[in-house]
């Protein structure tokens, strides 16, 4: 059996053992591990500036939706507030990592400080009881000491992977991303959970490889020179049904969207409300996920099928949400393209929606809901990607 080694849980794997191996060979000793702890300082220090930096950061610059995080935004002149929403790279080019360089600079002057208070004299003290030991046990012991600077060592890595995929074009890489289950692991236990909200976690389970357009052409015809020749028009199916099949709608789900929105004045309500609707009440088909994954187009696509079912994957969710929109009379989009799920790219579909009062198409991710606000937010260019137009109604 041919078992090729994924680097990046090599490189995750060799970070991790490689300081308690260390730890093991070079014994336990009070002078060298002060030397090792002002790296695991740094570590230490860098990891948790990260966290600080790019949860407040995007809480501040990104989503500013709520309580002090509005106050601090309108607090920023409004000249700088247009650059940055028009340059939303900006905010992790340079402001995330401005405020992790400020978090790290403080959180290091307050290890140093309790260092010198206290652990120094403690290391001191263990040295002075480890003289009498044999040296197996200060090997344990160095290697014991190692595994916080291991930690910090995986976790650094994997945050920097995270956000090199994001920006990265890279096939390849993302492949190796998508296939590490250490990788895998920490993005979505620790690196997610942070980088965005709680409820984010969920995001790897909910959008996964499950998205496939297959293009089929008529069989060619021989004709009467012997020249052969394709007639008739390139089909293009989406997990099995055809476009036109997908956003098929009935009479219960154009009643039911009228219904939905007959309160609402405008366009844009009309189309948040859809939104808030579909996200709060479709779940998603992790089954299903694995069967289109795995090429098997025996199931049922679309949002009839959607909407009777409560459940769908990426597909069915824009295709409902397709379906309401033109029982409201809103001009509506099906987009296709790749979506980062927190771990990696993957095929994905999603919406946009036409505003006639604003004069300006709004993008829209049903499926993504659960992971935060994807109606219009300013957070979709950093994880959607590619987009094609498949359909406009």
């Amino acid at each position: 059996m041919n078992m090729k080694l994924n680097p990046v849980t090599a490189a995750i794997v060799i970070l991790f053992f490689y300081p308690i191996l260390k730890g093991f060979l070079f014994k336990f000793s009070s002078h060298d591990l002060k030397s090792d702890i002002d790296d695991i300082n740094r570590n230490v220090a860098f990891v948790i500036a990260l966290f600080i930096g790019i949860y407040y950061g995007k809480k501040i610059f990104i989503q500013h939706d709520y309580g002090i995080y509005i106050d601090i935004y309108r607090l920023i002149p409004q000249d700088i507030v247009q650059y940055i929403e028009n340059n939303t790279l900006i905010i992790y080019a340079i402001i995330i990592p401005l405020l992790v360089l400020i978090c790290y600079k403080i959180i290091r002057l307050m290890f140093d400080l309790i260092n010198y208070l206290t652990f120094y004299p403690i290391l001191d003290s263990i040295d002075r009881f480890l003289s009498s030991k044999s040296n197996f046990f200060k090997r344990m012991i160095g290697s014991l000491f190692q595994i916080p600077k291991a930690v910090c060592y995986v976790l650094i890595v994997s945050f920097i992977l995270n956000m090199l995929s994001i920006f990265s074009t890279n096939n390849k890489l993302n492949k190796y991303l998508e296939t590490s289950e250490p990788y895998s692991v920490i993005c979505e236990n620790i690196i997610i959970p942070v980088t965005n909200s709680q409820i984010a976690k969920n995001l790897p389970h909910i959008i996964n490889n499950s998205f496939k357009i297959v293009i089929r052409e008529n069989e060619p015809k021989e004709t009467a020179t012997g020249k052969a020749v394709t007639k008739g028009k390139t089909i293009v199916y989406y997990n099995g049904v055809t476009l036109d099949e997908g956003v098929k709608s009935n009479n219960d789900i154009n009643q039911f969207a009228k219904g939905l929105v007959e309160n609402e004045s405008n366009t844009k309500a009309k189309a948040k409300t859809l939104y808030n609707w579909i996200g709060n009440n479709i779940s998603y088909d992790n089954d299903k996920a694995n069967k289109v994954l795995n090429n098997d187009f025996n199931v049922q696509s679309g949002a009839i099928t959607t909407f009777n079912s409560k459940r769908g994957i990426c597909f069915d969710y824009s295709c409902l949400y397709v379906a309401m929109c033109r029982a409201n009379n809103i001009k509506v989009r099906l987009i296709t393209g790749e979506g980062f799920n927190g771990v990696s790219w993957v095929s994905h579909a999603w919406n946009q929606v036409y505003l006639p009062e604003e004069d300006k198409w709004i993008n829209v991710d049903t499926t993504f809901y659960k992971g935060g606000n994807y109606f219009n937010s300013k957070r979709f260019e950093l994880d959607h990607k590619d987009a094609q137009i498949a359909g406009k109604w």
